[in-house]
């Protein structure tokens, strides 16, 4: 039995797009929780508390994005035609952002608060941008040929819009299980006030996403609960509630690590009902992978470089994380 190349780009692709959503998402609810925290000391501990592997959690979003330009053009050209108005968004918001992260630490007491606006509106456009795109696939492209065959502003869709209002409070409740976990005092102490209103409206939006989606689309509802289908496809929601109630349980009895780990299953698994939902296409809601693939000998060059790089990203961001684990110290920071 030969390599199923196709299958294989896929899943590197879906495994970059997670761990980005994972790493990335954090630090970008950390942005989103500066609206809730006005105190400068407990910003500064927030921002702090990701200053020192902030800047390698995009290197998953490049990967993926060169591993879908590589990999499947026809899904690439398609997307980045269709979606070009919010992705070009999330990418300006991601620089000022960024921007906007470096300069706080450096402007005086007078700018510091224009710094603070910048980091936390880049981080919130950023977040809903990204929202919109999932929103997007989740609904689909028309494409006539090997093009699009939509307008610029489909994606502007209440169903869209709704979905980056999810990933907002889904990034937000990331920031501040992380945040429970590297802080202490007075700052801990106000993110455990924070994470269970936000659990409330990451399983709104949650239950919400999860009748819309099959009620507007029914292949997607053939999918879920036709037999077979509905046993297979049970333990997802079962799962979701059961994280959700740890989630709940931890976070009363102000525990420092299982909140983080709770919140982490509950977007892998929102992320796998969204793989449910649309497999085996890449391009919903009709061209699968191998229609959209591109030839055998692209995509087995590339593989030899991606098995050389990856182990290498794995690895510098393992010990990244190792190297910074545990609590910050609240007088000690970037500068």
């Amino acid at each position: 039995m030969g390599i199923d190349l196709p299958v294989i780009w896929f899943v590197i692709i879906i495994f970059a797009t997670l761990m980005y959503i994972v790493m990335d998402g954090f630090d970008l609810g950390i942005g989103i929780l500066f609206f809730m925290t006005r105190d400068r000391s407990a910003r500064d501990q927030m921002v702090n508390s990701v200053a020192p592997v902030w800047d390698g959690n995009e290197t998953w979003l490049v990967l993926g994005g060169a591993a879908l330009f590589g990999a499947f053009p026809l899904a690439y050209s398609v997307i980045i035609d269709a979606l070009s108005t919010p992705l070009t968004l999330m990418l300006f918001a991601l620089i000022f952002r960024g921007v906007a992260f470096e300069f706080r630490f450096k402007a005086t007491l007078a700018h510091r608060p224009f710094w603070d606006r910048a980091f936390m509106l880049g981080s919130l456009a950023a977040t809903f941008c990204q929202g919109v795109v999932v929103g997007a696939f989740i609904q689909g492209f028309p494409v006539t040929g090997r093009r699009f065959a939509g307008a610029a502003f489909d994606w502007l869709t209440p169903f869209c819009l709704f979905c980056g209002l999810g990933l907002m409070a889904a990034y937000a409740l990331l920031g501040c299980t992380w945040l429970i976990m590297k802080t202490e005092q007075d700052l801990q102490r106000h993110m455990y006030r924070l994470a269970k209103p936000l659990l409330l409206a990451l399983l709104a939006a949650i239950a919400v996403i999860s009748l819309w989606t099959p009620l507007a689309h029914p292949a997607i509802a053939r999918r879920w609960f036709a037999l077979p289908n509905l046993f297979y496809f049970l333990p997802v929601p079962l799962l979701v509630l059961l994280c959700a109630g740890w989630l709940w349980r931890g976070i009363g009895r102000r525990a420092d690590f299982s909140p983080f780990m709770m919140t982490l299953i509950l977007v892998f698994l929102g992320f796998t009902g969204l793989g449910i939902s649309i497999w085996p296409n890449i391009i919903p809601p009709a061209i699968d992978i191998r229609a959209a693939s591109a030839p055998a000998q692209s995509q087995g060059f590339m593989l030899v470089g991606a098995l050389l790089i990856i182990p290498v990203i794995l690895v510098y961001t393992f010990w990244s994380y190792f190297v910074f684990r545990g609590k910050i110290n609240p007088h000690e920071g970037y500068h």
